[in-house]
């Protein structure tokens, strides 16, 4: 989500925009698949489904370390995919607490809010795709209201409110779904990525959507247990 980084290889024809497009969506799916994995394997196995609810802190620097990685090493192939793979499991297994609650809580959730996160994300690309709109105003106005948006979590973290809760998801899923949009528009029609730069390309877009799906899940259970 947002970050920009200068292209090796600038893309130069419509063919070359469309390997570029394929590369990152084809990847962008590949790594949502390894994340249920590693959220599957971490929900299997009770060790470390306690492990990753009881060290939030280091399994956020598991998950940093693959990141940092990822970007610095995005046009190394295939260092890049391995890394990219080992991130997106990693984020699985961390998010495996989360979902276990959610559907303890609210059975079917999970399933529900999947449905609507992948609607949701199909609607947002096509807009992307068709509008003639330029979207580079977005990038720096729904980052501000992410910075807005994390420091509101910290906030309720201490106050535990469940409405103020409900209203943070609802904002999140709005701020992400901008930022999807953005960085969709991005890769279809910007000149930010070069040829080399699908695994960035494929970052961006996938924090995008896992984190409209966490948010689209914490709206939907908070509102289930009001």
């Amino acid at each position: 989500m947002g970050f920009s980084y200068a292209p090796a290889v600038q893309v130069r024809s419509g063919e070359e925009r469309a390997t570029l497009v394929r590369r990152t969506y084809g990847l962008v799916f590949l790594s949502v698949l390894t994340t249920i994995l590693g959220a599957a394997f971490a929900l299997s196995q009770e060790p470390v489904l306690a492990a990753s609810a009881q060290h939030p802190f280091i399994m956020m620097a598991c998950l940093f370390i693959p990141l940092i990685m990822v970007q610095r090493s995005a046009r190394e192939f295939p260092k890049n995919l391995i890394l990219t793979f080992l991130f997106t499991f990693v984020e699985g297994v961390f998010i495996a607490p989360f979902l276990y609650v959610a559907e303890r809580s609210s059975p079917g959730v999970v399933g529900q809010a999947a449905v609507l996160t992948f609607a949701a994300f199909g609607v947002l690309t096509l807009y992307a795709l068709v509008s003639k709109r330029d979207f580079s105003a977005w990038g720096s106005f729904f980052m501000v209201g992410l910075v807005v948006l994390v420091i509101a979590s910290l906030i309720n973290m201490f106050v535990a409110s469940a409405a103020a809760g409900v209203w943070i998801a609802a904002i999140g899923v709005m701020i992400f779904s901008g930022l999807l949009v953005f960085d969709t528009w991005r890769l279809l029609r910007s000149g930010v990525y070069g040829q080399d730069d699908y695994v960035l390309a494929t970052v961006a877009i996938y924090l995008d959507l896992l984190n409209m799906f966490l948010f689209i899940l914490s709206l939907l259970g908070g509102r289930n247990r009001r």
